[in-house]
């Protein structure tokens, strides 16, 4: 079943106003070049809607202050709102506790967190970790530098020519051995959807733990860790409309709670002397230092903004627009999509013969259109499809036909330039 379809299908479409909504976010209102800003750059970052702008300046204007034990008021106050948005978040994801959401300050981090606290713990030389081909390269070199460290084996479950996982490819792959599965639910270079709970599931028979990378997942469908059942899930707070420099670590409480610290200092710590430290109970024993606290407040009002837009109507916008999208490009001679898969969503990738992607992108921008070029942080799939890097447009919930027809009217001037 397609994903997104599970839900939309309760929720009337009509009730998404993208035009209402593009107003609620400032960065769209400006002019690039002359021309009305067109982003379509949202799998690298989102604008921010003004109620996460607010929430960041009403923290720094009334409440800046350091969290935990302190007595103020300013303390109190800047603890509570901290808190609030880790109880925001937990019911975001369906975590059973808050103390299952860490805080970090982004995928990267999560993952990196897991490969130093988890991994280093459990796995061993001859044991194999398998992701897939169609990682972002922060699910790919932080298990590279564990295996060169430890001596276990990285193995790669293939994808097809639409850019789709082999599934039973996956499913050979596992093994006995296989300590760690680390999937993407959507490729941020091609915009295939995952069946992820279907990976756990197998993973799971195969008793690996599995680690999800939903930072593309996030803004355009939801999740939910119980259903999933995944061990670990990072997410990225500037994917989904809130600021950059924070994210969260899901993991199970069973495995934190076994999991050494990953950094040490402040806040991490119940009792330190010179003969010996204990550290502090889950989440903040993952926590050092000072918290990236503005961080925590915006993501939890983006989260709620969108929230209460509805990842039902979202989910159901942006796919209107992606079909939109492909059937115009499609128009255009000399373009060729990479990454056809059946399911997918957010994300357009294509290459235009006789064109580089930068050159693309530069032309581009002085029609007022922001795309990105390059390898996306994917080179293996860029390897996988004999390109050194795609022009892509990627779609966030205010994004319009309008935003569509501009794109494709700038991509065939940049063709004409270019012949």
């Amino acid at each position: 079943m397609n994903p997104l379809s599970a839900v939309t299908s309760a929720i009337p479409i009509h009730r998404f106003d993208v035009e209402r909504v593009r107003t609620d976010f400032p960065a769209l209102q400006q002019k690039v070049h002359g021309k009305p800003l067109v982003y379509l750059d949202n799998a690298a970052t989102t604008q921010k809607p003004s109620c996460v702008i607010e929430a960041l300046e009403h923290y720094y204007y009334l409440d800046n202050a350091n969290v935990h034990r302190g007595v103020h008021e300013l303390s109190e106050r800047a603890t509570d709102a901290f808190e609030g948005a880790r109880e925001t978040i937990r019911a975001f994801l369906g975590a059973a506790s808050v103390k299952e959401i860490i805080y970090t300050s982004g995928a990267t981090e999560s993952i990196n967190l897991v490969a130093y606290c988890w991994a280093h713990k459990n796995i061993r030389s001859g044991d194999e970790i398998l992701i897939t081909e169609m990682e972002h390269h922060s699910n790919i070199v932080p298990w590279q530098l564990f295996c060169q460290q430890t001596g276990a084996v990285l193995k790669v479950a293939p994808i097809n020519d639409d850019g789709e996982l082999m599934l039973e490819e996956y499913e050979k792959l596992l093994t006995p051995k296989t300590r760690l599965v680390g999937m993407v639910y959507v490729s941020n270079a091609l915009g295939t959807i995952n069946p992820v709970k279907q990976m756990i599931r197998l993973a799971h028979d195969a008793g690996a733990v599995t680690l999800v990378d939903a930072a593309q997942a996030a803004p355009h469908i939801a999740i939910d860790v119980k259903d999933l059942d995944c061990d670990f899930l990072a997410m990225s707070s500037h994917k989904i409309y809130g600021p950059t420099g924070m994210g969260v670590l899901f993991g199970k409480q069973a495995l934190l709670e076994e999991m050494p610290p990953f950094q040490a200092g402040g806040d991490m710590i119940e009792y330190v002397s010179f003969d010996k430290t204990t550290f502090n109970k889950l989440p903040y024993k993952f926590e050092a230092g000072t918290p990236h606290i503005a961080g925590a407040i915006g993501f939890e009002a983006a989260l709620k903004y969108v929230q209460e837009l509805g990842l039902g109507v979202i989910s159901a916008h942006e796919r209107g627009i992606l079909q939109y999208a492909t059937q115009r490009i499609l128009d255009i001679p000399g373009v060729r999509i990479i990454g056809t898969a059946a399911l997918k969503c957010g994300v357009l990738s294509f290459v235009l013969e006789g064109a580089h992607p930068s050159d693309i992108g530069t032309i581009m921008n002085y029609h007022g259109v922001a795309i990105r070029t390059g390898h996306h942080c994917a080179m293996p799939v860029m390897q996988h499809f004999g390109v050194a890097g795609t022009a892509r447009a990627s779609f966030g919930l205010y994004n319009n036909r309008g935003d569509v027809d501009a794109f494709i009217g700038a991509l065939a001037k940049t063709k004409e330039m270019l012949e």
